[in-house]
Parts: structure tokens; C-alpha cells; sequence
């Protein structure tokens, strides 16, 4: 059984056009890269948590291992995908994230 997640996606290139979608728009959960051509994830993260206190951040990595996400877990982020994309871990890990936005008071802004 194949489940939809009816989600508006914003798609940004780099951490600089992030900053402006960020902090212009209203979003449950922020899914980024895990190196962007002027950054990285960590970037993404730290630019968040100044715009947007308590939004959920998601790293996506080809080369991702559990090292990786041990760090991602630690720094602050909501999870890590790895790449390629499982269909059902993608849409389980987002309904996840959008569930906490909709269930705890805090505002969220991008997704990236």
C-alpha cells in the first residue's frame, strides 16, 4: 500500500536564497542537503534555530552512515534520509516531523 503526503515543497539551490525563504514564509519542517553549494547542513541548522526556534530540520546524504546520523542526531536535527530515497521512509519520517509541528506550539519555516 503506497501513502500520500499532500506537502507543499519549496525548492531552494543554495543557503543564501534558504535565508530569504526562510525567514518570508511559514513552513512545517525544513529538509536540506547535507553540503549545499555555499554551505552545509550545519548552516542550515544554525540558520533555523536564529529564524526559527524549535522547526524540524531533516538532512538528506548519499554517503550517509550512522556516524552521520549520530552527529546529525546530536548538533540538533530531526533526523537523516539517506540516499537513494526509500518512498515509505521518506513519507514516514516526514508525516513524523509534521506531526510534531502540529501537535507542539512553535513556529517552522522552510524547507529546503
Amino acid at each position: 500500500m503506497v501513502i500520500s503526503l499532500s506537502l507543499p515543497f519549496k525548492h531552494v539551490a543554495n543557503l543564501a536564497y534558504a535565508r530569504t525563504v526562510i525567514e518570508n514564509g511559514v513552513y512545517a519542517v525544513i529538509l536540506t542537503e547535507a553540503n549545499l553549494p555555499d554551505g552545509t547542513w550545519l548552516d542550515v541548522l544554525d540558520l533555523a534555530r536564529q529564524v526559527s526556534p524549535g522547526v524540524e530540520v531533516i538532512v538528506t546524504d548519499a554517503g550517509a552512515d550512522a556516524r552521520f546520523w549520530a552527529e546529525v542526531l546530536n548538533l540538533g536535527a530531526y533526523d537523516v534520509i539517506a540516499q537513494p530515497f526509500a518512498a515509505g521512509e521518506v513519507q514516514r519520517i516526514l508525516r513524523n516531523a509534521c506531526s510534531r509541528f502540529a501537535t507542539e506550539p512553535k513556529v517552522a519555516r522552510a524547507a529546503v
